[in-house]
């Protein structure tokens, strides 16, 4: 599904040059849960932004579903942004003035889609979360852990290849981050990709892979080497 090899990014910040990523190579299956894991200034944001398409790495080759994204234009990085990736952030980024409904029908505006096959799909995503009877609230109506399920919801409603959650326990008391956790332990169990970046070695384990990396470099991976997508 996801394959990076010799992925390189350097970042110029006055006289210094921070090598974020050096030589980075890994593959992600379609059926895994992998968590990414590594302490500040690791290289795993940047990791995540490239493989999410909010970057573009400056040397190396990465391929999705055998599609080499490398040469794509901001508009088809987008494109690709909004159909195969759902995003899952630890500020939520929700908009306070809509309702949990309009939350997670947002996306499938950006896609075009019809008034009324987007709300089956966002009903579809809100059941998975335990929403339903909370879709016309607001975020400030919500409790966090509620909110945190609205930008799954969200996430889920595009049916993207991959999720792709950063930090998604980092602004949660630890019972609302465990049941976060298994939410998307029980997402993975219906077929979804889940990639996690966390700091946090507690979270990490709980994903049936870990890669954890430090210093712009792949440190270890507790799957195969190499595996093919």
């Amino acid at each position: 599904m996801i394959n990076l090899q010799n992925i390189k990014k350097t970042y110029v910040m006055g006289e210094n040059v921070v090598h974020a990523l050096n030589d980075v190579s890994v593959s992600i299956n379609k059926d895994e849960f992998v968590s990414i894991v590594g302490p500040s200034g690791s290289g795993k944001s940047t990791l995540m932004n490239i493989i999410g398409c909010l970057d573009i790495a400056d040397e190396g080759v990465y391929e999705i579903e055998g599609q080499n994204i490398m040469e794509y234009t901001e508009n088809q990085l987008s494109t690709l942004r909004n159909e195969k990736i759902g995003f899952i952030f630890q500020q939520f980024n929700l908009l306070m003035k809509l309702t949990a409904y309009e939350n997670v029908e947002l996306p499938l505006i950006y896609q075009g889609l019809p008034a009324s096959k987007r709300k089956v799909q966002v009903i579809n995503a809100l059941e998975k979360v335990n929403l339903v009877d909370r879709m016309h609230h607001r975020p400030n109506e919500l409790s966090g852990g509620q909110q945190q399920r609205v930008a799954i919801a969200r996430a889920l409603a595009t049916k993207p290849s991959l999720i792709l959650a950063d930090e998604p326990t980092g602004n949660l008391d630890s019972h609302t981050g465990h049941e976060i956790m298994e939410l998307l332990r029980d997402l993975h169990r219906q077929g979804n990709a889940i990639i996690l970046i966390t700091h946090d070695n507690d979270v990490a384990k709980q994903a049936e892979r870990r890669i954890h990396i430090i210093d712009g470099k792949i440190d270890s991976d507790s799957g195969r080497e190499g595996a093919l997508v």
